[in-house]
């Protein structure tokens, strides 16, 4: 979960939103970064350089001075901003009100959840966050619109008055793994991806190998019976397996192999041991296309250190490829799941466009 979120709950301090609205050509981050700025500091960024440095004086004379209003403002990356992406960055600067940090707390609340944020960038403060549906979760009815754009990633959208809204997806992570093996690469796998955007089921039959502090994105299994956690993952789901047994080893992956939804496999250990379970599994009569899909040895090619940290390393970074592809993939398709849950088509009380 993200920095900026995770600590909203326990803050006292008065505080801006930075978001990043918009990105024209080339930005150090994507349209929906954040950071959170107060007097003392700031959490997560926008990018750093010169941008991140403007945007924390602008945020902190709003609070010096008591400016609650939001605004957008723009910059461009080149020689007056000292930075040489060539882009443009809009950035919406939101006052953390007592209103804005119940919003934020619902949003918390929904972080396994797909939700959309709308924030006015003119006139009187006005924010809300709508569910999948179009449902009002949080934030004043009848100030927001409730028909805006859910195919796009954040971006600023103009309603019918001529009033801009920043419309902020705030979704759930897609990417899941399913990782079987609590040992000292298990361990070191779950802490290269505590602040990464998945979610983890770690599994093991040992109770007493887990930490006792865990990631908010982990979730633990201690259970006799690991195989009934490759049927309930994900369609789509990432699975790695790296228990302390070859045999369950074997009974893992011919679990995974028999699931034809599955998504990514990556098994630990030497390509001697995958000519071993390649024979195995052919003799089990798992198709050829399948088995050629299995990632072993595991890890990006050229990295041959096998201390469980670079392992962890090397394994995230051929995760995070497999996860953005698939990412993209889903981007470049129509958004289905929403629409389809969404209400019946209706004429919009408040209907925004973007811009």
């Amino acid at each position: 979960m993200s920095d900026w979120l995770a600590a909203i709950d326990n803050d006292t301090q008065a505080s801006v939103l930075v978001t990043v609205a918009l990105v024209e050509g080339s930005g150090p981050r994507e349209a929906g970064a954040k950071m959170r700025v107060s007097l003392e500091g700031q959490v997560d960024t926008i990018g750093g350089g010169h941008l991140e440095l403007r945007a924390v004086e602008i945020a902190k004379t709003m609070l010096a001075t008591g400016d609650t209003h939001a605004r957008l403002e723009r910059f461009a990356l080149g020689p007056s901003l000292g930075q040489c992406c060539g882009g443009v960055v809009h950035l919406a600067f939101e006052y953390v009100d007592a209103s804005l940090k119940e919003l934020l707390a619902a949003l918390r609340e929904r972080r396994q959840q797909d939700s959309w944020r709308l924030t006015a960038l003119d006139g009187d403060a006005a924010s809300a966050l709508f569910d999948a549906a179009g449902k009002l979760i949080a934030g004043t009815p009848g100030q927001a619109p409730d028909t805006f754009s859910r195919e796009r990633s954040t971006h600023v959208a103009q309603g019918i008055e001529g009033r801009r809204w920043l419309v902020d997806p705030c979704l759930a992570p897609r990417a899941h793994l399913t990782l079987f093996g609590a040992g000292h690469v298990g361990a070191a796998i779950v802490r290269a991806l505590a602040h990464l955007p998945c979610n983890v089921t770690w599994v093991d039959e040992r109770e007493d190998m887990f930490p006792l502090q865990m990631p908010d994105n982990v979730r633990i299994a201690a259970t006799d019976t690991p195989e009934e956690f490759v049927a309930m993952a994900p369609p789509g789901g990432s699975f790695l397996v790296m228990t302390h047994s070859h045999a369950l080893d074997q009974r893992l992956t011919q679990a995974i192999m028999e699931r034809e939804d599955a998504g990514w496999f990556g098994l630990i250990g030497s390509h001697t041991k995958r000519k071993q379970f390649e024979h195995r599994l052919r003799a089990r009569g798992v198709p050829d296309e399948r088995i050629a899909a299995m990632v072993c040895p595991i890890g990006m090619p050229g990295i041959r250190n096998k201390a469980p940290a670079v392992i962890a390393a090397s394994v995230a970074c051929q995760l995070l490829m497999v996860w953005e592809e698939a990412a993209s993939a889903a981007l470049a398709a129509p958004l289905r799941l929403a629409s389809a849950s969404a209400p019946p088509r209706r004429e919009p009380r408040a209907a925004i466009h973007p811009l």
